[in-house]
């Protein structure tokens, strides 16, 4: 019901999807892969992917992940980036070339790294990329508790690149999304805190709104709307 899931998501005001590629390896757990990817991609051609490659060697994923790329008709915006791990490419000297590759194969590149990683690790980096990745939780296992000390790292990096797309992974939920948007993130992953709450609407905008007020600066009246499942066309209450 992947397809299906991600369109309720989409319905209750997601701007974008997630999807956490897991290879049991530099992670634990095994999700899906490319193929995967493609077929969600035709079910939701307009929409903007960002795959989150928590693999062991992600420049073996490149050209397949590419199979999924689309161009939004209207805004002609690229909708699919790669985003992998610096741990899985700076002790085998392999940064640049997966920065470089990704780009060849006409996708965005996102710039990871986990907790434990010291943010310095990026900074070399981050000129070339398109966004910066902060987990705020071990990467591999959802329902973790956001690690607000994380965002130390958002800050620095914020601080160097005012224009820079900045995303928090981990824990996010509309109790800690304020903390990650005072910091300066702008795009926000949440699991738990969109798919395990009574309203999945009213989570959305309420990170929405959090963004757009701390990390944009937007007036109060300027704000988007709160929305509510119960407004949503096709809403059936369970």
């Amino acid at each position: 019901m992947l397809a299906t899931e991600a369109a309720r998501a989409l319905r209750a005001g997601a701007d974008y999807l997630h999807l956490d590629v897991m290879d049991g390896n530099f992670v634990p757990a095994i999700s899906f892969g490319a193929n995967v990817i493609g077929k969600l991609r035709a079910h939701h051609p307009k929409v903007f992917f960002d795959c989150h490659m928590m693999v062991a060697k992600p420049e073996e994923q490149v050209e397949q992940v590419a199979q999924a790329k689309a161009i939004h008709p209207d805004t002609k915006k690229n909708l699919l980036q790669f985003t992998f791990h610096i741990e899985t490419t700076k002790s085998r000297g392999k940064t640049q070339e997966v920065i470089d590759l990704v780009k060849q194969n006409g996708m965005l590149v996102g710039l990871a790294l986990n907790p434990a990683t010291p943010v310095e690790h990026v900074l070399p980096y981050l000129d070339q990329v398109d966004m910066a990745l902060v987990m705020t939780v071990v990467p591999g296992k959802g329902g973790q508790s956001f690690m607000v000390d994380m965002m130390e790292k958002v800050r620095h990096v914020r601080a160097k690149y005012p224009e820079k797309d900045i995303e928090v992974d981990g824990g996010v939920k509309v109790h800690t999304v304020d903390e990650a948007a005072k910091a300066g993130a702008n795009m926000i992953v949440s699991g738990t805190g969109v798919y395990k709450v009574e309203d999945m609407a009213l989570a959305i905008s309420t990170m929405k709104r959090s963004v757009e007020l701390y990390g944009n600066g937007l007036t109060e009246d300027k704000l988007s709307p709160l929305r509510y499942d119960k407004d949503l066309a096709g809403y059936a209450a369970s």
